[in-house]
This record gives structure tokens, sequence and C-alpha cells, in this order.
């Protein structure tokens, strides 16, 4: 019996080295991803921030809300890559803030 039991020791070693190797394989994978996924998320929150405090910067120093998007980019400096995110700004009135989203395009 000792001889069947060291040959079922030395099989589950062979096969325990690929599967760990697997294992690691795919948890270095996820954890890539997640780590990706939080990147992108941040950008996103970046740039709805630097939206926001641009258009505070112009009521502040203008004494009205940007009418645009378009504006802020050309006068107060803000860049959006438009191949990734998406920047819905909508002003209602020049005393009102502008309501602000920024979306992550599909495939960025």
């Amino acid at each position: 019996m000792t001889g069947e039991k060291a040959k079922f020791t030395a099989a589950l070693r062979v096969l325990a080295v690929p599967a760990a190797m697997v294992l690691a394989a795919l948890a270095l994978t996820m954890a890539v991803a997640n780590l990706s996924d939080g990147s992108t998320a941040e950008g996103r929150d970046r740039l709805e921030d630097a939206v926001r405090r641009a258009a505070v910067t112009c009521y502040a120093s203008e004494g009205i809300y940007p009418p645009t998007l378009a504006y802020l980019e050309e006068h107060y400096g803000v860049q959006v890559d438009e191949s990734r995110y998406t920047v819905f700004y909508e002003a209602f009135a020049e005393n009102l803030m502008p309501d602000i989203t920024v979306v992550e395009n599909e495939g960025a």
C-alpha cells in the first residue's frame, strides 16, 4: 500500500503545480482588470471635478455660469478627451449651476 500512496502523492504533485500556475495567472488577470476599472472611474471623476471647478471659477470671475462646455474649453483651459469621455453640460440659467455629467464612451 505504501507504494501506491507514493505514486498517488507523486501524481498529485505533478497536477498541483500546473493547477497552481493557472490559478495564479487567473488571479493576476482579475487584479489587472479591477485596477483598470478603478483608474477609468478615477479619470471620469477627475474630469467631472475639473469641469465643475472651471464653471465655479467662471461664475466667480464673470458673475455668470458659462453657457456651454465649449466656452469653458476656450476660456478656462478645460480639456476633454472626446474619444474616451462624453460630457453632458446643461446650463439652465446664468445664475444656476449647470448640470454636469461625464460618462465613459463604449470601447474606450
